[in-house]
């Protein structure tokens, strides 16, 4: 199981609590978890992604063993850490201003 930490507007949108587990079929990618994500809870679909072109929403980061893998493919494998349930998958909403 994959695990994802959401970030507090996410969890109050989905109704769960700060960690969701998923089950991923095939490569452990941040398409592959954002997809499974959506269709386990479609109330965040167009919240991490736009619904057309499935780009990340500019205030929304993706880490994975403490690295930012927000601007890294998103079909590139993820770290086997995240891959074996190990570490957890971290979306974070990101914050602007001064």
């Amino acid at each position: 199981m994959i695990r994802v930490v959401l970030p507090f507007h996410l969890r109050n949108l989905a109704k769960e609590n700060k960690e969701v587990q998923l089950a991923i079929e095939g490569p452990v990618t941040q398409r592959a978890i954002l997809d499974a994500l959506e269709t386990a809870y479609p109330m965040l679909r167009g919240t991490i992604r736009d619904h057309v072109t499935k780009e990340r929403r500019a205030f929304i980061r993706f880490f994975a063993d403490g690295q930012d893998l927000s601007h890294a493919s998103p079909d590139a494998p993820l770290p086997d850490s995240i891959a074996s349930g190990t570490e957890p998958f971290r979306i974070i909403g990101a914050m602007a201003g001064g």
